[in-house]
């Protein structure tokens, strides 16, 4: 079941798509918070959004240039501004196709299909998980803040991966170790607390300073 996130501040329009998304087999979620769209992105993981260009607080293209950083996820505009100024602007900003309003809920389904078909039919989406404000992306090993990105190291991924999917609760060094590591050999603690402080100064310069907190003779977490 294919999942799209609906960025449409009508609430009419948006609940109107959402039930005819639903009835074709789809997974619709219409965004709530238009201060945080893309932690909503993440936190949803969508195959496809549907984008309206004028939106509260920032617009369409806004956000269209925030997913682009961490996605490569399906974007289609809906705007009753489709002017060609516009559409160029979408497009070079990476959108996949512009849809003028009013528009018929079948054209616009015809068109879904038609774009997810073509993207997915050799592979599956991306993950992506958010927490603290971060976006971590698995597939393209990297995590975004603040329209920042790095890149990281499979053992930096591992580490964040575990600790995302576990936030609010401690990961134990154990744990931690036997993912990274995943032998019966003997590892040295001192390793994971050098892949974990090298992983904190990376962190650091995109901003994210205090992400990973250490629980003294436990492990380490991220806030939820």
């Amino acid at each position: 079941m294919y999942k799209i996130l609906i960025v449409e501040d009508d609430a009419i329009i948006a609940s109107a798509v959402a039930k005819h998304l639903s009835g074709w087999g789809m997974q619709p979620k219409a965004v709530r918070d238009f201060h945080a769209v893309d932690l909503e992105f993440a936190a949803f993981d969508p195959q496809l959004v549907l984008l309206d260009l004028s939106l509260p607080f920032y617009n369409g293209f806004h956000w269209c240039e925030q997913i682009r950083q961490i996605s490569k996820v399906p974007i289609l505009f809906l705007s009753s501004a489709a002017d060609n100024m516009n559409m160029v602007m979408a497009m070079n900003l990476g959108a996949d196709d512009f849809i003028a309003k009013p528009f018929d809920l079948n054209v616009l389904t015809a068109k879904i299909q038609a774009v997810l078909r073509r993207t997915y039919a050799f592979g599956t989406p991306e993950d992506l998980l958010a927490c603290g404000g971060a976006i971590l992306n698995l597939s393209e090993a990297t995590v975004t803040f603040n329209e920042q990105k790095t890149a990281l190291s499979k053992n930096e991924l591992k580490i964040l991966q575990s600790l995302f999917e576990s936030a609010g609760k401690v990961v134990r060094r154990e744990d931690l170790m036997a993912r990274l590591w995943e032998t019966d050999c003997y590892i040295d603690e001192n390793t994971l607390t050098v892949n974990i402080n090298r992983l904190r100064r990376k962190l650091a310069k995109i901003g994210l300073n205090d992400l990973i907190l250490t629980k003294k003779g436990l492990g380490y977490l991220v806030k939820s």
